[in-house]
């Protein structure tokens, strides 16, 4: 199943139990589901790399601090992170947006502030995961192409026309036609625009 079948889900990971459920509360007056960890390192024990949603930290926990769970998360995940403090500084704020967090917010969080930023958050990683599924779906397509044909691909996304590809090739125009017909087939492309936005940036330039 892909993972795009699932809803979005909202990892809050924080050591105060008041403030996960007070938060889980907020999310679910917008319809967003969440699942609560009171322990950095269980939640990264039981983290899929499948998941869809974002992930809300808290910086101060004791053992694991949010900062270090943070580059944790860098290496396993492509989740987006919101980072909650109590005891927010410019130097806090500074590494945590250099370790990849995508907010960092002070409590108590405004409600609107919070689910804003967690919104934006999830949209964000439901774009990332669409465009690596359209970016593999396109790529099995291509793995279907014989070698000649991908030779006529490359050219045909640079703007070659069948007669000049027919010349670089060393083959017949009917022969190109061929193969251009045999392309549009085998990658599902109904527009030469559509060739152009799904497969370009997928293939190298032909050589000189």
């Amino acid at each position: 199943m892909s993972a795009l079948s699932h809803s979005p889900l909202v990892y809050l990971v924080d050591d105060d139990d008041a403030v996960r459920d007070a938060l889980a509360l907020l999310l679910r007056s917008v319809g967003l589901r969440s699942e609560s960890h009171g322990d950095p390192q269980a939640f990264l024990a039981t983290l899929s790399a499948q998941s869809i949603g974002c992930v809300v930290l808290d910086i101060r926990m004791p053992g694991m601090g949010g900062l270090e769970l943070l580059e944790r998360l860098a290496e396993c995940s492509d989740l987006p992170v919101v980072m909650l403090t109590g005891h927010g500084n410019v130097d806090l704020c500074r590494r945590a947006f250099k370790g990849g967090a995508m907010e960092f917010l002070q409590k108590p969080v405004d409600d609107d502030v919070f689910l804003d930023a967690v919104q934006a958050a999830v949209r964000l990683h439901i774009a990332s995961r669409e465009r690596q599924a359209v970016t593999l779906a396109a790529s099995e397509r291509l793995a279907r192409l014989s070698g000649r044909e991908h030779d006529v691909l490359v050219r045909i996304v640079t703007g070659m026309s069948n007669k000049e590809i027919a010349r670089e090739l060393e083959l017949s125009p009917r022969t190109v036609e061929t193969y251009r017909a045999n392309v549009f087939d085998k990658l599902e492309a109904d527009s030469l625009a559509q060739l152009i936005r799904q497969y370009a940036s997928l293939l190298d330039e032909p050589s000189p």
